[in-house]
């Protein structure tokens, strides 16, 4: 099968049904809108790059179905070399992009997830999920879908099950299980990329027991099926980039989070991977988890690459040379490198699964996913500390207001500091805005779940016991040392 092209990848989006939002407006096409056309120009490179002979062997591979060439997107990872190659490209769209692709990024890794947890199903209930699943992978190698993942739900009262809110619909839920498939209806949030994608791939948001079985869903659904409406976020730049003619004074590219409201979306059989069965849900976010909390090493650390090269743009665009500030670019280095290889490691140090999905070692990816949580915004706060005031005040004026005719040249006097012209100095501040608090920011602190849930599973996972037995015995200490028992109460 022929790999497609920014061209057939554009043409899919402009062929979908309308049913994305932004303040209170109807996108009509999402590749051109201000408020959609950068995350979709993000994921059009990587089609750019699949076809592009210096990069293709990153972006594409070999399907494990058909021995055919697809987007690597869309293939089974069942080897750790496999996932790494996921972080290299994960890492090599932010050096091009300087933001997430999260539709070439967490449905890939959903699809992968569920091949394991549909096994495990499938063995246990009698069910042909895996089968299913195996038809819909196909389908996406076929046609080279964007995918975005779904698992964060609205949630509601946090203190509360999902069957127990006042509004069942604060959480994803089965509502009627048909005879050829299911109706589900409720919201999730913050998810990445959907107005970039082709399709959705929904998960089960938590742990469920027997008494939330209705909420233990898999399933995968077109970004723009009926009974689905897409609203998207919010984001410091917007005001920025909702003006048509200040489009080039931010990159060309970006990211979304939407939030996703299904009002009774019927699902066939054929695309549902889970309907009920609560007992797997922990092995969908333990698999999740862990692969996700991983590779994002890669994505903080392709961002924090173009940092460094924003903040050496600066240097010289004050008049300064970027060796003055050397010592601070090697952490900044060092920061993104930690991220990135401990990531690795976690991929290099996991196993494989009975049904051929490889999956990271839980306690070096969430231990990786505390580091993302806070190397990140060092990074950033280096980024600002050598861009200086101009970068971090948020007083750069507009781009319209630099091509003024009265007074646009006085600006563009004043902004000159080093060799380069004012207009460049303005492009290097505001992309080092952009990326440190604009619209290029990552999920770094709660982007793939909290670093406190990551610490939980850090402490689960680390044998405590067995690591005071290495001590125990290392000084042939023969008396067992044990916990004091708990004082009685009174």
């Amino acid at each position: 099968m022929a790999l497609k092209t920014r061209e057939d990848y554009l043409a899919a989006l402009k062929q979908m049904r309308p049913n994305i939002y932004k303040f209170g407006e109807l996108i009509t096409d999402i590749t051109t809108h201000p408020a959609t056309r950068r995350t979709v120009e993000s994921h059009a490179m990587c089609y750019d790059a699949s076809n592009d002979p210096d990069l293709e062997k990153m972006y594409t591979t070999t399907s494990s179905f058909t021995g055919e060439k697809i987007h690597r997107w869309n293939s089974m990872m069942q080897e750790e070399g496999e996932l790494i190659s996921n972080m290299k490209l994960k890492r090599q769209n932010y050096r091009r992009s300087g933001t997430c692709t999260g539709g070439v990024c967490v449905g890939w890794n959903a699809q992968n997830v569920m091949w394991a947890v549909t096994h495990e199903i499938d063995a246990k209930c009698g069910t042909n999920y895996q089968e299913r699943l195996k038809k819909w992978i196909l389908h996406a190698e076929k046609n080279g879908l964007t995918v975005a993942g779904a698992l964060t739900d609205a949630k509601g009262d946090r203190s509360l099950k999902p069957s127990q809110q006042a509004d069942p619909d604060t959480n994803l839920h089965i509502t009627q299980v048909r005879e050829d498939g299911i109706v589900i209806r409720g919201v999730k949030a913050m998810i990445c990329s959907t107005a970039a994608s082709n399709e959705i791939f929904l998960l089960p948001g938590s742990i469920y027991g027997e008494a939330d079985k209705d909420f233990a869903l898999s399933c995968v659904v077109p970004r723009d099926i009926e009974g689905l409406t897409i609203v998207e976020a919010t984001r410091p730049s917007d005001q920025r980039d909702l003006n048509e003619s200040d489009l080039n004074e931010t990159p060309n590219t970006g990211i979304t989070q939407g939030w996703l409201l299904f009002k009774d979306v019927f699902v066939p059989n054929e695309r549902v991977f889970m309907c009920k069965e609560f007992e797997f849900t922990s092995k969908v976010i333990g698999f999740f988890t862990a692969n996700y909390r991983a590779c994002i090493g890669a994505c903080v650390a392709g961002q924090g690459d173009v940092m460094i090269g924003a903040s050496m743009l600066m240097a010289r665009a004050n008049g300064l040379s970027a060796k003055v500030f050397m010592n601070k670019l090697v952490d900044m280095s060092i920061n993104n490198q930690i991220t990135f290889g401990l990531g690795a490691g976690a991929l290099a140090v996991g196993s494989k699964h009975p049904s051929g999905s490889w999956f990271a070692d839980p306690l070096t990816a969430h231990t990786n996913k505390v580091m993302v949580a806070t190397l990140p915004y060092e990074v950033k706060r280096l980024t600002q500390e050598i861009g200086g005031g101009i970068v971090e005040t948020g007083c750069m004026p507009s781009a319209r207001d630099l091509e003024n005719p009265e007074y646009g040249h006085m600006l563009r006097q004043a902004l000159k500091a080093g060799a380069c012209s004012g207009e460049a100095r303005f492009k290097a501040a505001r992309l080092a805005e952009w990326l440190t608090v604009g619209g290029g920011i990552p999920g770094c602190m709660h982007g793939g779940g909290s670093p406190d849930g990551a610490k939980l599973v850090v402490r689960f996972t680390t044998p405590m016991e067995e690591y005071a037995e290495y001590a125990r015995k290392v000084m042939n200490i023969e008396e067992k040392i044990e916990e004091p028992a708990k004082p009685a109460k009174k």
